[in-house]
């Protein structure tokens, strides 16, 4: 069985006028299937450039990205779109729900946007919505839900086409501590229940210390990280 993500001397670089910043400088990095990875560095480290090259939205400038077995980094805009629908979810600080959609909508659209049918796209949706705890919100819009409850959704949706990857960026980092905890179990839980493997930005020290291993971004590059970290 593939891995789900492979990173192999991933470098990006921007222009800043005549200067040329180097963000990442040959970063290998392997998610093995069913793992939760953290990836702990400093703000303007590269964290969310790397997860936007894992997740096929932004280019590398060399190196190469290999998701479940496909070598997507010279595939075209097409099929790299087809790749994430298909393959990889995502979740972020803010949820990014569409506001004149239901829960249960929210859920759904992804599904649909794959082919499936409008049925069975809702019945997913409903299930996912039990196991996080939102059962009773289902028909609700994000603007009748809690910041916690709307990053669930999130979450549900992120994960509604079996994605054999998911990437979380800072899916904790817009809630209080107690709203942090209830998301960060419904996580954990989904991801245990259903063999996820994700690669998750976090500066949460304890979400980082219940997931299977911690990386950082040093000079460019991911290393293991020993240290205990420090919070937000």
């Amino acid at each position: 069985m593939a891995p789900p993500l492979v990173l192999s001397g991933i470098v990006r670089t921007f222009s800043d006028g005549s200067d040329e910043v180097r963000v990442l400088t040959g970063a290998d990095f392997t998610l093995n299937t069913g793992e939760l990875v953290a990836l702990a560095a400093p703000s303007g480290s590269g964290k969310s450039t790397l997860l936007q090259i894992a997740g096929l939205l932004e280019r590398a400038t060399s190196g190469t990205v290999t998701i479940d077995g496909v070598e997507a980094s010279s595939l075209s805009d097409k099929d790299r779109t087809a790749i994430r629908r298909d393959k990889v979810g995502f979740i972020y600080q803010f949820h990014h729900l569409l506001g004149d959609f239901t829960a249960r909508e929210n859920v759904a659209l992804p599904q649909r946007l794959a082919g499936l049918a409008p049925k069975a796209a809702l019945e997913r949706a409903d299930d996912l919505l039990a196991r996080l705890g939102l059962a009773d919100r289902r028909t609700h819009r994000p603007g009748q839900l809690s910041g916690g409850e709307r990053q669930r959704v999130a979450i549900a949706r992120a994960v509604a086409n079996h994605p054999k990857l998911i990437l979380a960026d800072e899916p904790t980092g817009n809630l209080d501590q107690a709203t942090a905890e209830t998301v960060r179990d419904a996580f954990l839980s989904l991801s245990r229940d259903t063999g996820l493997s994700a690669l998750v930005a976090t500066h949460n020290p304890t979400l980082a210390s219940q997931l299977d291993r911690t990386v950082t971004l040093k000079e460019g590059k991911i290393a293991p990280l020993e240290l205990t970290l420090s919070g937000e």
